[in-house]
């Protein structure tokens, strides 16, 4: 009996198959492109608020929250029609497109003299909305059976841009300004440019499909729904989450906004190394929609118990550790899903639905929590969190275990 014949033989421990050389870099150099653009989003949370002060307006609480917000608002609008723009011209050219105006709204945004100046800039930073492209990229260039590490690899880079500019922003903006901070975002925006146009490997093109998909009908694909449903949740509850744990944070341990990193940065590669057995067992297992819904119920359990954990600090690290394995892996099983769902040739189109919805969660969960905490009502953003995932949950169920 041959190897591979026993491999696969009833009762077997399943072959696990490696990323190809060609693979791993591909997936690692978009995955610094992703983070890139995370880090245009990430970057000024955790110090615009007060940084803005320095400019005339900053005072101004409604302006200052649309430029912070203004980037996702505009990554929501062209999602769509650079996914489907990056289906027909390819994904190369609309990503260093893409970069090349996060490029410059970085720098109209370093020169602003004024807030409603730094709006602009962040507009133009989010119109070159690349990461349906990116997602769409990974896709073509690994194999179904390996495209889910590949896609945590990208996943993953949201986690550890968040971490790096909780460490980075409060460092740039104290040497440097917030013109400064601008100046390093465009600086790596630059770099990423010249990575997408000269250094990440070709993929090759998807083959023409007889049938012709169009817009409706991936709108109408329940199972892409589900997945969209399911991001706009994932980042709506994390967003919500995030503008109330800073301050529980604060309160039990002392942190100040320069000191959070403390926290954050070992929650999050905490998570990362216990995610990496649930990546491995879905790829080897295929229980793709298992361990979706195990890791939503675990998000929900995390949510349900965190308003009684926030008065200690260790159980609200538990808890915070443990959302992040959640998150994760969430973060690298859907976007895999979806370009398993996705027809071939409109998989940019399918992505960049997803990435829209990805964007109003950010957008929505920012504005709800903040509505809701600007009340006092925090342990009502935990609750509205967790009810969001119960109904994230439900739908869930439906989806048909067979990618």
């Amino acid at each position: 009996m041959s190897t591979h014949q026993t491999m696969n033989t009833a009762g077997s421990r399943p072959e696990r198959l490696s990323l190809t050389q060609q693979e791993r870099k591909a997936s690692i150099l978009l995955a610094l492109l992703f983070a890139c653009r995370m880090l245009g989003l990430f970057l000024l949370t955790p110090v615009f608020a007060v940084a803005a002060h320095s400019l005339p307006g900053g005072n101004d609480a409604a302006r200052v929250g649309l430029a912070l917000g203004a980037y996702g608002l505009t990554q929501a609008v062209l999602q769509i029609p650079l996914g489907m723009a990056s289906d027909r011209f390819g994904r190369r050219p609309i990503i260093v497109i893409g970069m090349a105006l996060f490029v410059v709204g970085g720098v109209i945004s370093a020169l602003a003299q004024n807030i409603d100046w730094v709006t602009v800039g962040r507009c133009i930073q989010g119109l070159g909305a690349v990461s349906a492209a990116i997602s769409a990229w990974v896709a073509d260039s690994t194999r179904p059976e390996v495209r889910t590490r590949a896609m945590a690899m990208v996943g993953g880079s949201i986690g550890l841009s968040f971490a790096v500019s909780l460490v980075l922003s409060p460092v740039l903006v104290g040497q440097f300004g917030l013109s400064g901070l601008f100046w390093a975002i465009s600086l790596l925006g630059f770099v990423c440019l010249l990575i997408a146009a000269f250094v990440v490997p070709s993929a090759p093109k998807a083959p023409a499909s007889i049938v012709q998909v169009t817009a409706g009908q991936v709108l109408r694909h329940l199972d892409l729904l589900r997945l969209n449903f399911g991001v706009f949740c994932l980042h709506f509850i994390l967003m919500s989450l995030f503008i109330v744990v800073p301050g529980i944070l604060a309160t039990l341990g002392g942190y100040s906004t320069q000191d959070l990193w403390k926290v954050y940065l070992p929650v999050i590669l905490v998570s990362f190394v216990l995610m990496v057995p649930a990546v491995f067992w879905t790829e080897t297992r295929k229980r793709h929609k298992h361990a979706l819904e195990l890791a939503v119920l675990l998000l929900i359990v995390v949510l349900a118990v965190m308003p009684w954990a926030r008065d200690s600090l260790v159980p609200m690290v538990a808890a915070l550790t443990f959302f992040f394995i959640g998150f994760n892996v969430l973060e690298a099983l859907q976007p895999s899903l979806v370009s398993r769902v996705a027809p071939p040739e409109y998989k940019g189109l399918a992505l960049g639905f997803y990435n829209t919805s990805q964007s109003l969660g950010v957008f929505a969960g920012g504005l709800i929590g903040g509505v809701l905490a600007g009340r006092g009502l925090t342990q009502w953003v935990l609750w509205t969190g967790a009810a969001l995932a119960v109904l994230w949950l439900l739908t869930a169920r439906g989806f048909k275990d067979k990618y």
